[in-house]
């Protein structure tokens, strides 16, 4: 992908949700660029870990090439993974990591689910007896 400037249209401290959000505008991108793509180039040009900005809105209007984003710039990740639904820190991810941690919880939700129907069943047959 060719490189396409990016204009900072609006960077904003919030005190009280301790982020930084940062609005901006990708010149000629609209259709070439993903959303992880984005966070990287944004964390570029703010001179900050990728894993701290996480990709919050990206739209193109009909007619035109730039794309409008939004970002939010968390010094911290546990203070991103308080405030924030969890899908938007999955999103973050590679396709293969977040499909594992996926997979992973599946599995254990399944195997607290069959103890579980295992530990009533016996519960029920020492009852009857």
């Amino acid at each position: 992908m060719s490189a396409q400037e990016i204009v900072t249209l609006e960077d904003r401290r919030n005190s009280l949700l301790n982020r930084r959000e940062v609005k901006a505008l990708f010149k000629g991108a609209a259709g070439k660029l993903k959303k992880t793509e984005a966070a990287e180039k944004m964390a570029g040009q703010l001179n900050v870990d990728k894993k701290q900005v996480i990709p919050i809105n990206l739209v193109c209007h009909t007619g035109m090439t730039d794309v409008h984003a939004v970002f939010y710039v968390y010094d911290d990740e546990k203070e991103a993974a308080k405030q924030l639904p969890r899908y938007r820190l999955l999103r973050t991810l590679p396709k293969e990591e977040r499909k594992k941690i996926i997979d992973e919880e599946k599995a254990t939700k399944l195997k607290a689910k069959q103890e579980a129907a295992a530990s009533k069943g016996a519960a029920a047959g020492g009852a009857k007896k």
